[in-house]
């Protein structure tokens, strides 16, 4: 399933990039990232941090969910059947989106599932704000190097400028939801 994914991303990516009559030297000088990365992930060869494809979403003036899914209609709820867990880049970290899908969209909602003693995504920064509220189990939220524990019912909310990280300090699966004042997706 992963490797499904991963070439059906690939193939949009270079479409989008053929479409803008741009090279992959173009989109290295736009994303600052390599020529040879860019290549092995429009080949299916390389798995891409939602960081990176973030970037080239942007070279390419497009939305994230772009690479994901087909154009359609503005589509306000996401039923439960609409929701479908997908992971990024070899992370355990499940997400499930629950955001409409309309045009000019600026909030990203969220709910991410975090596996036993995982640390979720690296040290980074993004533009916009972060609520993160969790709904069961436990995180370490480390920003800027102090860390928050929060646990089931207690919520965060923090400029995303701010370098952070989450960490699940428990041995059981914890939920949050998350909501982002940027569409990643």
């Amino acid at each position: 399933m992963e490797n499904k994914i991963i070439k059906e991303l690939s193939k949009k990516i270079r479409k989008l990039r053929n479409n803008e009559n741009m090279t992959l030297k173009d989109m290295s000088k736009k994303t600052n990232l390599s020529v040879s990365f860019l290549s092995q992930v429009e080949r299916g060869e390389s798995s891409i941090a939602i960081t990176s494809l973030k970037k080239i979403a942007d070279a390419l003036d497009v939305s994230i969910t772009d690479f994901f899914e087909e154009k359609h209609k503005q589509k306000f709820t996401r039923k439960k059947d609409d929701q479908q867990i997908f992971k990024l880049e070899g992370s355990n970290t499940e997400y499930i989106r629950l955001s409409g899908d309309f045009s000019k969209r600026t909030m990203e909602t969220l709910l991410v599932q975090i596996a036993p003693n995982e640390k979720h995504g690296t040290k980074f920064t993004h533009p916009g704000e972060e609520f993160v509220y969790v709904l069961e189990g436990a995180i370490i939220v480390n920003l800027d190097g102090e860390e928050v524990l929060l646990k089931a019912g207690e919520s965060i909310h923090y400029p995303s400028e701010i370098s952070h990280y989450w960490v699940n300090p428990l041995n059981q699966k914890s939920k949050v939801l998350s909501v982002l004042s940027v569409t990643l997706f």
